[in-house]
């Protein structure tokens, strides 16, 4: 029987699943939109451009609904990782205001658009990497405790392989992933010199990607061993993600009657993929937020305040749904949005 604080801890996870995908295909539709700003003719910044302008500010809802959730749902580990989080929440900070307000500036002041996007694009890669970081600080080997206090150890954070090739893999995850649902908002938009471009680059990044999570296994193996030992025991979950792997793969290089590629399926397959070796992941990592002091019980709030926020959110959930559908239908199905024309 599922208990309150696991509960907590799936739709806190859930939230973090949906920020992930969303804010990676953000992240990197600005570095898209950077990369291929002077190949005007393949219209690839024009696409990037018009998924990201009406996108980027609907994603940071779910990054304020991740604190939310935590600080609500888990107060003792909110205190932990308050304290262990200060510099690196800071750097993360600074890069999404930095990001965000270059990208604004860089629709508007036209003469220092290039400069502008640059900045916003290299910010936007470097967010990713920054944000998964905390996923190996979780596992407890770069917390010190002094005099009672919880402090980040940096030096051994930054020279740690493992924290490397979850940085690796963020960065090439967020490539693959805007790469893939750009090439699919592309062939919609009948753009199909940006649908070449964008299906090529995932045809690159995929394998990468993959390697990378390879290397986070490798590396888990000698620094995390109690989680690395726990995700061995769900390799049926992790096998049945790198199968989705080849459905991707597959899908890219079917013929269709427009091009050679069907990027939705890839799209649709990719989004299942990572959700099975997230649930592989986030099952393997409990019962512990940080390991090993705190875990999902020793952080949890009192059982009414739960069931108060839990309420809220159900309630948020149902206001905001149709909202994103609207959304959706009206900035990735319109006709005359596809075609620039509004």
């Amino acid at each position: 029987m599922m208990t309150e604080a696991l509960l907590a801890i799936s739709v806190l996870w859930g939230f973090i699943f949906i920020y992930a995908v969303m804010a990676t295909m953000d992240f990197g539709a600005g570095f898209w939109s950077m990369v291929y700003i002077n190949r005007e003719k393949t219209n690839a910044t024009t696409i990037a451009n018009r998924y990201l302008s009406p996108t980027w500010e609907v994603t940071n809802v779910f990054i304020v609904a991740i604190v939310v959730a935590l600080f609500t749902f888990f107060p003792g580990a909110t205190f932990t990782l308050g304290t262990v989080l200060l510099i690196p929440g800071s750097i993360i900070l600074l890069l999404l205001s930095i990001r965000s307000a270059f990208l604004v500036f860089s629709h508007i002041a036209k003469d220092y658009e290039k400069a502008l996007t640059y900045i916003s694009g290299i910010s936007g890669i470097l967010i990713p990497a920054f944000l998964i970081c905390v996923l190996p600080i979780t596992h407890g080997n770069y917390i010190d405790t002094i005099e009672g206090t919880e402090k980040l150890n940096l030096v051994t954070l930054f020279t740690s392989p493992n924290v490397y090739a979850f940085i690796g893999f963020a960065i090439s995850s967020t490539l693959f992933l805007s790469s893939l649902l750009l090439a699919d908002y592309s062939k919609v938009s009948d753009e199909f010199e940006a649908y070449n471009v964008y299906r090529r680059d995932a045809i690159i990044l995929g394998p990468i990607a993959l390697l990378m999570a390879f290397l986070i296994m490798l590396t888990m193996r000698g620094e995390a061993t109690w989680l690395y030992d726990n995700m061995m025991e769900m390799k049926g979950w992790l096998i049945a993600s790198a199968l989705m792997f080849i459905v991707t793969g597959g899908a890219l290089f079917i013929r269709t009657s427009k091009a050679v590629g069907m990027p939705r399926l890839a799209v649709i397959s990719t989004l299942v993929q990572y959700f099975l070796a997230s649930y592989a992941y986030g099952k393997s990592h409990l019962p512990f937020v940080v390991f090993p002091n705190v875990t999902i019980e020793s952080g949890f709030t009192h059982p009414a305040t739960f069931r108060a926020l839990f309420i809220s959110y159900i309630v948020g959930f149902v206001i905001l749904f149709p909202g994103f559908v609207y959304f959706w239908k009206l900035f990735m199905k319109d006709r005359n949005y596809l075609k620039n024309k509004i």
